[in-house]
């Protein structure tokens, strides 16, 4: 996924959290405002932890996107300790595959045409 369509399925997903979980995001968004997004390879490993979420009873808003067969493209997680140690070992949204490094500055530019 291109940085800009993950930071647009990152917002869906923020949403729906708010949506789903209006008490924990009221809470969240008086005593905390911190975000950190972080990222898996493909939408199998988002299922993978998806299921660890479930097992450890740890809420979260999923996020299918309608343009690519419904497929999930991002999740939002509820913050505490549990989800910290849950997540610590996966890598920050766009750092972990040298995404910047692989696209030239021509992409970039692409897309943020295509936004305005």
């Amino acid at each position: 996924m291109t940085p800009a369509y993950q930071a647009v399925q990152s917002g869906h997903v923020a949403i729906q959290f708010q949506y789903d979980y209006p008490d924990i995001a009221k809470t969240w968004f008086e005593n905390s405002n911190y975000l950190i997004y972080i990222s898996v390879e493909n939408e199998e490993q988002l299922q993978v932890l998806i299921k660890k979420l479930k097992k450890a009873n740890i809420k979260h808003s999923i996020f299918r996107e309608s343009d690519i067969n419904n497929q999930i493209t991002a999740i939002a997680i509820e913050p505490s300790e549990k989800t910290r140690r849950l997540v610590s070992n996966l890598p920050l949204m766009l750092k972990e595959y040298n995404l910047f490094n692989k696209l030239d500055k021509n992409t970039f530019k692409k897309e943020e045409e295509s936004y305005v």
